[in-house]
């Protein structure tokens, strides 16, 4: 018998206090989504029924958002899907699909902004056995965390020759003596010491908590002193405000590079940065950077691991956590059975570290490598893997399952 479904409370410090039968919403995305979903949820259940036996459980409750939210209730977002998030603290998405250009704005980036998941995480390791354009994919080992809820994400913007963009242009010449061509769409980039601040601060203590060499600042602030290069300047002041006994500025650290055992504490200007993550990637392992970095890096070292199939995220907030496939919903192979599900598989196995079932993580962990290393794989890794056999999404799956030891 499977334990009773509950909800997941909060204790001091933000610790989770999570019961043997977890109540998880989840939204099964638009495109492909159904397709990776029917494929992920079965591993998911495989691996807490192996791992548990009937002692832990989760319950699945479908929230609506997309297309299929659109279709049901007339919203892109409903308002009950918050609700169902901020109710059980924890949930599970697949793709959502975004317009370019005019419409719509990014349900991915709304859901984060609403519910105030502020850090975005996204590790990146390399599984071995899967096609990878590095001679040493091996050494990439990092994890990202992303501020999610400001920079140019923010979503603070005015379409040329707008009354609201003509606006803002003589003010910032009569008022700042900004000479702006009159024609121009306008942005605006608002970065905070405190929301810089406590996304630093997580990523510092996931380094501490997980025994990770380094966090790395990188930013733009050669440039954009005054929000980039200030967000590097608030991450030092963190560390030595709140970390001090535990984390080192590489700056201050000794001839021989010993830290001691802290943490140290980096910074890299972003296209240097992106240099350092093809040629010396086993020099750095965390990452903390502004949003609109953070999106650009961690798709190109998703690049370096097999590509956005094999890339899982994390939005996470303060005693609440949406998990999701960082890919697109690829309408053209919708209901085709194709996609690789293991951007959602292992944006599960993110879900189950977060809960503290690692049984049910590290057996996901193993059937994924297990079968990659069998050249079992789906359609995009298939087609750079010599001798491969080509499964589909939903077949795939079921080899992970099998391969779970």
């Amino acid at each position: 018998m499977s334990a009773a479904p509950g909800i997941i409370q909060v204790g001091p410090d933000n610790r989770l206090i999570v019961p043997d039968g977890v109540t998880v919403p989840f939204i099964e995305g638009d495109g492909v989504g159904p397709d990776i979903w029917k494929a992920s949820v079965e591993v998911f259940n495989a691996a807490v029924a192996k791992a548990y036996r009937g002692k832990r459980s989760i319950h699945w409750i479908e929230v609506l958002a997309g297309e299929k939210g659109y279709a049901q209730t007339g919203q892109w977002l409903p308002e009950e899907t918050l609700e169902s998030f901020k109710k059980y603290r924890i949930g599970i998405k697949g793709p959502l699909g975004t317009p370019v250009g005019g419409g719509m704005r990014s349900l991915n980036v709304a859901i984060r902004q609403k519910l105030d998941l502020y850090a975005c995480i996204r590790p990146v390791k390399y599984i071995p056995g899967v096609p990878s354009p590095l001679q040493e994919p091996e050494k990439v080992d990092m994890i990202v965390f992303r501020e999610n809820v400001e920079d140019l994400y923010a979503g603070i913007e005015w379409p040329s020759g707008t009354p609201e963009a003509v606006k803002v242009i003589e003010f910032l010449a009569k008022e700042l003596g900004q000479k702006i061509r009159p024609d121009s769409a306008i942005g605006i980039k608002p970065m905070s010491p405190f929301n810089s601040k406590r996304l630093i601060r997580k990523a510092i203590r996931w380094a501490l908590d997980y025994h990770c060499p380094s966090v790395t600042l990188v930013h733009k602030g050669n440039i954009l002193k005054f929000t980039e290069g200030a967000f590097r300047d608030w991450g030092y002041e963190l560390a030595g405000d709140e970390f001090a006994g535990q984390t080192i500025g590489e700056a201050n650290l000794p001839p021989d590079g010993n830290a001691g055992g802290k943490v140290v504490i980096k910074d890299r200007i972003t296209d240097a940065m992106f240099q350092q993550i093809l040629l010396r990637p086993d020099e750095y392992s965390v990452l903390a950077m502004p949003n609109l970095n953070g999106d650009y890096m961690s798709d190109a070292l998703a690049a370096e691991i097999g590509g956005l199939g094999m890339a899982p995220g994390a939005n996470v907030g303060d005693g609440l956590a949406v998990f999701e496939a960082t890919h697109g919903s690829a309408p053209k192979y919708a209901g085709q059975d194709v996609i690789n599900p293991g951007s959602v598989i292992l944006s599960g196995v993110l879900m189950f570290d977060y809960l503290g079932w690692r049984e049910a993580s590290a057996l996901i962990r193993t059937g994924i490598q297990r079968t990659i290393q069998a050249k079992i794989v789906t359609y995009d890794l298939a087609r750079q893997l010599q001798g491969a056999t080509r499964v589909r999404c939903s077949e795939f799956g079921r080899a992970i399952i099998e391969n779970m030891k």
